[in-house]
């Protein structure tokens, strides 16, 4: 396929993942959609809003489920830093290179995906960062539909300027067909983001139901004054479902807090989402 077909159609990939979850960016208030299911929609939506009521910090929530039409989005262009989330992104730009130049993933570099991923392994993120590069990673943001997110000036990957909608978009790329990331390359960052070692399970997988499989990969970032950026963001699928939930929070008073707060919403998301 000639090189000026594939970015055509990668791009009008990423076009359509953005038309999907286009009204995520737009909503507000915990509001929920769907043409489809309006009352899950409004049932889903509800259980946001009381998740999120009287949290300290500030929070932002998007979630699409792709089987029923619906979006959801809580202030979901709002930009946090982007902590250890953005390792998915870094894997992703990653797979893309590889791909684009005809080859798999070397050794080292498949030892450094799972040590970043599954462990979050800072060391090995910051090496897979420089083995792919400021321009390349820009590339893929561009390419994924993710408009909003911001690399940071001085070169600090923890410190990438990330939105709900944005990641998103990321994770509409990998639970979809799509010319962006091959189905292989997509089923394997999948696969690491399921064997993230116990003690990092937790987050959006809260309260997911039986049989329903999870995927996830979270942050954790303190920064001056004691306030904490804890991030996580999830897809899950199997028994005929397939959603994707993110949830970033900010000036939280503690780790523990900040999970807490997310955990409240995916129970809230899992429970309404599912329920036949």
């Amino acid at each position: 396929m000639a090189a000026h077909v594939r970015v055509a159609r990668v791009r009008a990939d990423a076009q359509v993942e953005n038309a999907h979850v286009g009204a995520v960016h737009g909503a507000a208030g915990g509001a929920c959609a769907s043409a489809g299911h309006p009352r899950i929609a409004e049932r889903l939506g509800v259980r946001i809003k009381h998740a999120l009521a009287g949290r300290t910090g500030t929070e932002s929530v998007a979630v699409y489920d792709r089987k029923r039409g619906i979006r959801c989005g809580v202030a979901a262009g709002r930009r946090y830093d982007s902590a250890s989330v953005i390792k998915v992104t870094i894997l992703g730009a990653l797979l893309r290179k590889a791909g684009e130049a005809g080859r798999p993933l070397t050794a080292s570099e498949r030892s450094l995906a799972r040590k970043m991923i599954t462990r979050s392994d800072n060391g090995a993120a910051s090496a897979l960062w420089r083995a792919v590069g400021r321009a390349r990673i820009a590339r893929f943001l561009d390419q994924a539909g993710m408009a909003h997110t911001r690399l940071d000036p001085g070169g600090h990957w923890g410190l990438t300027q990330i939105t709900a909608a944005d990641e998103t978009a990321l994770l509409g790329h990998l639970t979809s067909h799509n010319a962006l990331l091959p189905d292989k390359a997509r089923a394997y960052e999948l696969k690491l983001m399921h064997e993230v070692v116990p003690s990092q399970r937790w987050g959006t997988p809260a309260g997911r139901p039986a049989g329903v499989a999870w995927h996830v990969k979270n942050g954790w970032l303190p920064r001056p004054g004691g306030h904490w950026r804890v991030h996580s963001i999830g897809a899950f699928d199997g028994h005929g479902e397939n959603y994707t939930i993110v949830v970033l929070t900010q000036d939280t008073p503690s780790m523990a807090y900040g999970v807490a707060t997310i955990e409240r919403v995916a129970r809230a998301v899992h429970r309404a989402a599912t329920r036949r």
